[in-house]
């Protein structure tokens, strides 16, 4: 859902990279591994990520953060400038940076420099605070929350997302969105207001956690005085608190991905939908949603480009797959087993496409099927597709015996996807046969093998359209 009512985001901004590679051996010099042939991909990170986000959605969204004239706040400022306003607060420091190394999309090693720290508030900072319909305070305890602290008190931000070296949120936060580690830190600090008794404990380890993490997210409700307080609890969704009987809002499906970022997502969901005028129960279930959703696409690792779309709203998150196929593909490779890959837009799932999967997983140890984002589909077969979106293709593809795991790509073709999975096999259906598959040459580098399946003739999903249009008419 595109969202609709305007945002402003305070926070510290930060300039992320990922430098992924392969790691095949260990140096010679120390027991660590050698990361080669590594690619380069910089995004905003912090509140910056959150205010990304939050625009990707739809929203008009102004930011205000620490930001400085040296190299990363010039790279930031040219990655955020194409989506939302940005008011700079004047820094003491460099921009903060963190740089991620991966191996097979697996963290071995983070790199962080830059000090820098909001200084002092501005006149078109409070101004925009003054006018804000509501506010998303992304607090990575770097200044920003600290300096315009007098100008939220009175402004009641829709959400507060804390972090242990930022402040407490001002009091009438309507909803604060600590992580689990976070909430147990803060829990522990309060002063004469324990979140636990002491007690023994008792029940299974998940009842006993479960009832830890609600009596921390009550007495951080009545200490901070918020309206309410949702822990989220990573693969198990978030724990919502009003103070008593909390909800647990479970995720819709298991992810494994690569997590970075799920918080600003969820965070920036639920200050939008609370904008739009949602209750705070129904924002918390939204933002679950989208996390879920945003850690199975890949994460922060896989936001694609930074050009804006033309004000399209963007194409709803898929869900995730029951496995990560980085994952998957590593335990299968390890086994000794065959890993097969099979690629398409899949935009209405027909008979065509089962034989296919069918035929594929028949092949190997495992299928990946590696589908076209919605974007993709609309590059290749115009405006109107894809008729079905890409978390509904996902849904329907994972719900086959067949597939093992799927995983999403936004270019035209899958090679990049392809590098990093490096399927044994890599499979299309055979009416791609008189064309030429730019993917084989690419098989070829690791040894794999491009091939073609038979297709079930007159299947195809611009087929079944015009028959639905034919009779529908």
């Amino acid at each position: 859902m595109a969202g609709t009512s305007p945002l402003v985001v305070v926070g510290d901004a930060l300039l992320d990279r990922d430098l992924t590679g392969r790691a095949d051996r260990l140096a010679p010099d120390a027991p660590v591994p050698v990361v080669a042939g590594c690619t380069e991909r910089t995004r905003p990170g912090g509140a910056a990520l959150a205010a990304l986000l939050a625009a990707r959605d739809g929203r008009d969204v102004t930011l205000i953060t620490g930001l400085d004239d040296g190299p990363a706040g010039r790279t930031l400022r040219r990655l955020l400038e194409p989506w939302l306003e940005l008011v700079a607060l004047p820094m003491t420091g460099a921009l903060p940076e963190k740089t991620r190394i991966l191996a097979q999309d697996r963290p071995v090693a983070r790199l962080d420099r830059g000090d820098g720290r909001a200084r002092e508030a501005t006149a078109a900072a409070r101004a925009v605070l003054a006018a804000a319909p509501a506010v998303l305070v992304s607090d990575y305890g770097r200044g920003a929350a600290d300096v315009l602290r007098p100008h939220l008190r009175g402004r009641t931000p829709v959400v507060w997302d804390p972090h242990p070296r930022g402040g407490p949120p001002v009091p009438g936060t309507r909803l604060v969105t600590p992580a689990r580690a976070e909430a147990r830190t803060f829990a522990a600090a309060l002063p004469g207001d324990r979140a636990a008794d002491g007690a023994a404990p008792h029940g299974t380890p998940a009842a006993a956690e479960l009832r830890a993490v609600a009596e921390e997210a009550a007495a951080l409700l009545r200490h901070w005085r918020a309206g309410a307080v949702a822990v989220t609890l990573g693969a198990r969704g978030a724990l919502l608190s009003y103070g008593e009987h909390p909800l647990l809002v479970p995720a819709p499906a298991g992810h494994h991905g690569d997590a970075c970022g799920a918080g600003d997502r969820f965070a920036a969901t639920a200050a939008g939908l609370l904008a739009d005028g949602a209750l705070v129960g129904e924002a918390v279930e939204g933002a679950v949603g989208e996390a879920t959703a945003f850690v199975g696409a890949g994460g922060a690792g896989a936001l694609s480009g930074t050009a804006h779309p033309g004000g399209a709203p963007r194409s709803p998150a898929a869900p995730p797959p029951g496995d990560d196929p980085a994952a998957l593909v590593a335990r299968i490779r390890a086994a000794g087993g065959t890993v097969v890959a099979a690629g398409g837009c899949f935009d209405l799932l027909h008979a065509g496409h089962v034989g296919l999967l069918q035929a594929a997983r028949r092949l190997g140890d495992c299928l990946v099927v590696c589908v076209n984002s919605d974007a993709s589909v609309r590059r290749r077969k115009g405006e109107g597709r894809p008729v079905s979106p890409l978390a509904d293709r996902v849904r329907v593809l994972r719900a086959l015996s067949c597939v093992d795991a799927v995983a999403v790509f936004d270019e035209d073709t899958p090679e990049r996807l392809l590098s990093r999975l490096r399927p044994d096999v890599w499979v299309k259906g055979g009416d791609y046969a008189a064309a030429d598959l730019p993917e084989a040459a690419l098989l070829r580098e690791w040894g794999g093998q491009a091939v073609l399946l038979p297709y079930l003739d007159g299947r195809s999903s611009t087929v079944l359209m015009a028959r639905a249009a034919g009779g529908a008419s």
